[in-house]
């Protein structure tokens, strides 16, 4: 199968392009690098994938030293470019996980979330309709939640009340999926990423930044006062989770019901699924977890809710688990032992 993998510079498509091309799969990938995060990071992925740092050239293919992989270094939002790539490639499936990250950020810098995760998941969807592409998978986010505290979170759930920018554009994206399967018989699959961990991860979440904070005798900074937790999900275990997608694009559901919609499937070929682990952690057994890794106790900085952040997230994944048999089984000291272990070899502590 040949894939297009947008965001392959990225924390999941790194992994995800990784475990495709193992496995025998075509991969052509694609991101913009740009500076949200140290692009030192997004390159040394990229050269773990066999791509040149300095072969790579804005809007041009760059060959791997992988002959099944190829990557472009281009922007979503670029209509031309995208057909373009569409056209020369013809893929056969696409997996969207390109977009401008993080929740807070989004407060300060909007206008970067509606070219990319909006103008840019457009162009996605458009080229997908020229060009013959029936089968996209496309990440969403546990952000789509936002005010909804009814936990575990549901996809059957309304997702009508978010708290930022960057969650109203996954939901909107839900949206345009929705209306590319009906009009054009497009499978589509919307995954809704609950926290996710491990080697290669971001530097502006709370691995690293803890991890960070500790090898260099900095207090960390534990918000709401400790009282939150998340659905922490290793990144092999996501990985997985697409990979089942990706392989089983979204078929009708025969029993959806025009008088009582329910949110998550269709008389199209469309699907909505949480992808986590179905068992959130406490923030302060995180933190511990990272302690006992690393052999010391953080100092800690005791802080109020941020703004445009939850409580608490926790996925339920029934449909995944019925419809794929999907099972994380990577322990959270197995998963926090793994990403120090990288850690500490990348960033020579």
């Amino acid at each position: 199968m040949k894939i297009l993998i947008t965001g392959t510079a990225g924390f999941i498509g790194f992994h995800l392009a990784k475990k495709l091309l193992e496995r025998g799969d075509e991969v052509v990938g694609l991101d913009n690098i740009n500076d949200y995060y140290d692009i030192k990071l997004k390159y040394a992925r990229l050269e773990a994938l066999g791509i040149s740092p300095d072969a790579i050239e804005e809007n041009k293919i760059t060959l791997s030293t992988n002959s099944k992989h190829k990557f472009i270094k281009a922007d979503l939002a670029d209509e031309n470019v995208i057909n373009k790539l569409f056209e020369d490639e013809q893929f056969d499936a696409v997996c969207n996980l390109a977009a401008q990250a993080g929740v807070r950020y989004s407060i300060e810098n909007p206008r970067a979330y509606i070219n990319s995760n909006v103008v840019g998941f457009t162009n996605i969807l458009e080229a997908c309709r020229h060009y013959n592409v029936s089968n996209l998978c496309y990440a969403s986010s546990s952000s789509v939640y936002g005010l909804n505290k009814a936990q575990p979170f549901k996809t059957t759930d309304m997702t009508n009340h978010p708290v930022s920018l960057y969650a109203a554009t996954k939901k909107s994206n839900e949206l345009m999926a929705h209306t590319y399967s009906h009009l054009y018989n497009i499978s589509t699959t919307g995954l809704r990423f609950f926290t996710v961990y491990g080697p290669w991860g971001r530097p502006d979440m709370a691995p690293i930044l803890f991890a960070d904070a500790i090898t260099s005798d900095r207090p960390i900074n534990v918000f709401n006062h400790g009282k939150m937790s998340r659905d922490f999900t290793y990144i092999d275990d996501i990985v997985d989770g697409v990979i089942k997608v990706i392989d089983n694009p979204a078929t009708p559901n025969s029993e959806w019901d025009a008088q009582n919609p329910m949110p998550d499937s269709s008389s199209a070929p469309y699907r909505i699924h949480n992808i986590g682990n179905n068992a959130p952690v406490s923030l302060m057994d995180f933190i511990s977890e990272i302690e006992n890794s690393l052999g010391t106790v953080a100092k800690k900085n005791f802080m109020d809710m941020q703004a445009g952040d939850v409580e608490s997230t926790y996925a339920d994944t029934t449909n995944l688990i019925k419809d794929f048999d999907y099972k994380p089984d990577t322990s959270l000291k197995s998963g926090v032992a793994n990403f120090i272990e990288w850690y500490k070899a990348f960033y020579n502590r």
